[in-house]
């Protein structure tokens, strides 16, 4: 994977091959981000990155310039390749192990941008989008994006879809 824009644009990171994740495109990447760029200036934001696996979102929105990351991990492995390279790079993402759901239920802060990025075949997409709306997490003028396949999609009225592949993101607007 590589850091498409930011300080450290170009930069390639390589993760360990044991780690069990799916990394988002750097096409799909990069795409998403020319969205995100045309809403937001990206200093003084604060983003939550769900199922952070290798930190691929997490070092494209600190190599930007936002304020504070947090990525959020239930694997031990992608928490501390996670760790690691943003202490390198001396971003400021913070890392925590954790499941999802069981993060977001005991969540008190709210984000300008809230990423999630699932197993495709996960089965609590919903509740994803249900907590966070109920607990009110992301700030108004803030969006939710939920990368997701093509079996899955979200009764919303408020919610764009872009395709890249068989890469789909989701984005809610605040």
């Amino acid at each position: 994977m590589r850091i498409v824009a930011g300080k450290y644009k170009g930069k390639k990171i390589t993760a360990p091959n044991n780690l069990p994740v799916r990394p988002t495109t750097n096409k799909a990447k990069e795409s998403l981000f020319n969205i995100l760029n045309n809403r937001y200036y990206f200093d003084r934001k604060n983003v939550l990155d769900l199922f952070s696996g290798t930190g691929n979102i997490s070092f494209e929105f600190s190599s930007r310039g936002v304020e504070h990351t947090t990525a959020v991990d239930s694997n031990n492995n992608c928490i501390n390749f996670i760790k690691k390279t943003s202490l390198e790079l001396e971003l400021n993402i913070t890392t925590l192990k954790s499941d999802c759901i069981k993060y977001l239920q005991s969540c008190n802060k709210q984000f300008n941008i809230i990423y999630a990025d699932p197993p495709y075949k996960y089965e609590e997409y919903q509740k994803i989008k249900q907590i966070i709306f109920e607990k009110n997490l992301i700030k108004k003028g803030g969006c939710l994006i939920i990368e997701h396949d093509r079996s899955t999609s979200f009764d919303y009225k408020n919610v764009e879809v872009r395709k890249y592949g068989t890469v789909h993101f989701s984005i809610f607007s605040f």
